[in-house]
Formats: structure tokens, C-alpha cells, sequence
């Protein structure tokens, strides 16, 4: 198992990442996908066409979002945490994804940098 830990500069405030990252509408607006996402503790989430799966942890409002993402059967959770840290007006996102299968890792990474994350960046950019 590997861990991936990186900082984002999104050019817009937490409270707008925040709502990018958990309103259905907002995510399907800047994925280009069909999402199936309830902004709860507890409830279970499915992103990318079902290639992102998974349960919500906690919440606390344009401040942290903590994930679990199903990799199958695994002894540790993987726990994805979004971190937004307020940076003049800008929002200095903290992404930290733990537990990482070792044969899935490559992917997840680029699937980070090249899909999500970027997408991400680019809908505020606009």
C-alpha cells in the first residue's frame, strides 16, 4: 500500500471548492460525467462513470471533506482527505489519499493530475 499526498491552487475560495466537490451539479459540470453524490456523512457516492466508488466519512463545511474510495477487498481503508486552506484568493487544496493498492497506484496518481484535479482547476480558471 503507498500514500499520495499534494497541494492544488484552485482561483476561487473554499467555500466554492468546497461546493465543487460535493454538489451533484457542480461535479457533473466540471467532470463532464454523471455523478451520484449526497453531501452526507455516511452516504455512499459513485463518480467517473462508477470508477470512483465510495462512502463519506466526515464533513466540515469549506473546510474538509474525508472520503473512503473501495478498492475491493483490502485489510486498510483508503482514505481520501481534502484540505482547503484559504491563500489570499486563491484555495490551497491539500489532497491526501492513503492506503493505496501498489498495482493501482500509477493510475490513481495520474488519474489525480491528469483527470480530476485538473478538470477541477480548469472549471474556476473559466
Amino acid at each position: 500500500m503507498k500514500d499520495y499526498k499534494k497541494y492544488y491552487t484552485i482561483r476561487t475560495t473554499p467555500d466554492q471548492v468546497y461546493l465543487g466537490l460535493t454538489t451533484p451539479l457542480t461535479i457533473h459540470l466540471w467532470s463532464g460525467e454523471e455523478t451520484k453524490f449526497i453531501a452526507e456523512e455516511g452516504a455512499e457516492f459513485s463518480m467517473f462513470e462508477g470508477s470512483i466508488q465510495g462512502k463519506i466519512i466526515e464533513l466540515i463545511p469549506d473546510k474538509r471533506i474525508v472520503q473512503q474510495w473501495y478498492f475491493g477487498e483490502q485489510d486498510e481503508d483508503s482514505i481520501v482527505t481534502f484540505i482547503l486552506h484559504e491563500n489570499k484568493s486563491n484555495t490551497s487544496l491539500e489532497l491526501r489519499h492513503t492506503n493505496i493498492p501498489d498495482e493501482d497506484y500509477d493510475d490513481i496518481v495520474g488519474g489525480w493530475n491528469e483527470v480530476y484535479m485538473d478538470r477541477l482547476m480548469e472549471f474556476y480558471d473559466e
